[in-house]
């Protein structure tokens, strides 16, 4: 039977474990995928710990992962888009740390041939969530946007796309991720105590944008630089940013925006920076490493 790798409850780590699943079988407007590369993002630890039961409940065992690239294996009722053999990237109906994987066919894409399945597997969430955040901004090429964790995927990518389009970028990131933030073209800020100083002295009259990746007092630090509060949205924290009238970013989750942001890493305006590859059998691994926070970039797990 395929593998897949769950979390059998809200907890820990130690709720983690690889099960044998039946093979998925479509539904109506899904495609059933052959995982060649799937995507690891914090998203997935925080599912697992129940910080977003509320806003995305699940039905337990719930297998890791949000986003896949692979093999189109059969398809459902009414889709036309696609057809079995077809190389594809997109979100998940339902997990993608397995070797199986099902896809609406409205939030899939046809993988471009020059590009890897790693690649392809590092866009739905990361860079998806910046462009629809950056989409939502609206910043003119004149005006400057601060990134709270801007070393993640999501960050990174959307420091490459805002810098495409004349966009001034600050991004708040460890000290150890200074030179990495800073050959992205971004002005690094370290985090913490005195952040707004650190912020002003690079932007003296504040930012036009805040985009959130961090949340929490992080956000509640940096959330008065920006002046109107339309201009401040968040991938990670909906609550607190509501503090400020600040508001979640919309997720469009279209094969449009897939297009879009594959369109941008073929034409060299965006890297994905996978630095990682790990097989499959060591997503416990990959997981640890994306929840201590230190990852730098993307990692993503391959099957073979």
């Amino acid at each position: 039977m395929p593998k897949a790798f769950v979390f059998t409850e809200y907890g820990g780590p130690e709720t983690q474990a690889f099960v044998d699943v039946a093979k998925p079988v479509p539904g109506a407007g899904q495609v059933l995928v052959r995982v060649r590369a799937a995507g690891v993002n914090p998203v997935d630890w925080k599912l697992r710990a129940g910080y977003l039961r509320d806003f995305m409940p699940l039905d337990l065992p719930a297998v890791f992962g949000q986003e896949v690239a692979g093999i189109v294996e059969a398809v459902g009722d009414g889709v036309e888009a696609f057809a079995a053999g077809d190389e594809v990237f997109g979100s998940v109906s339902a997990g993608g740390y397995a070797e199986y994987a099902v896809l609406p066919a409205e939030a899939a894409a046809r993988k471009p041939p020059g590009m890897s399945f790693t690649d392809a597997a590092a866009l739905p969430v990361a860079a998806a969530t910046a462009y629809d955040g950056l989409h939502q901004l609206g910043l003119q090429s004149d005006q400057t946007l601060l990134i709270t964790g801007v070393g993640g995927g999501v960050g990174v990518a959307a420091a490459q796309i805002a810098r495409h389009g004349g966009i001034t970028v600050i991004g708040t990131a460890s000290a150890a991720k200074q030179k990495f933030v800073e050959s992205l073209g971004v002005s690094h800020v370290t985090y913490g105590d005195g952040v707004v100083d650190r912020v002003r002295a690079v932007a003296p009259d504040g930012v036009d944008g805040l985009l959130d990746l961090v949340g929490g007092d992080a956000l509640r630090a940096v959330a008065g630089l920006v002046a109107h509060p339309s201009k401040l949205v968040t991938a990670v924290d909906p609550a607190t940013a509501s503090e400020f009238g600040g508001r979640p970013i919309e997720r469009a989750r279209t094969r449009h925006v897939l297009e879009t942001v594959a369109g941008l890493v073929e034409s060299g305006v965006l890297n994905p920076y996978v630095t990682e590859i790990l097989p499959l059998d060591q997503a416990a691994r990959a997981l640890s490493a994306v929840e201590s926070g230190h990852t730098q970039g993307k990692i993503v797990l391959e099957v073979s």
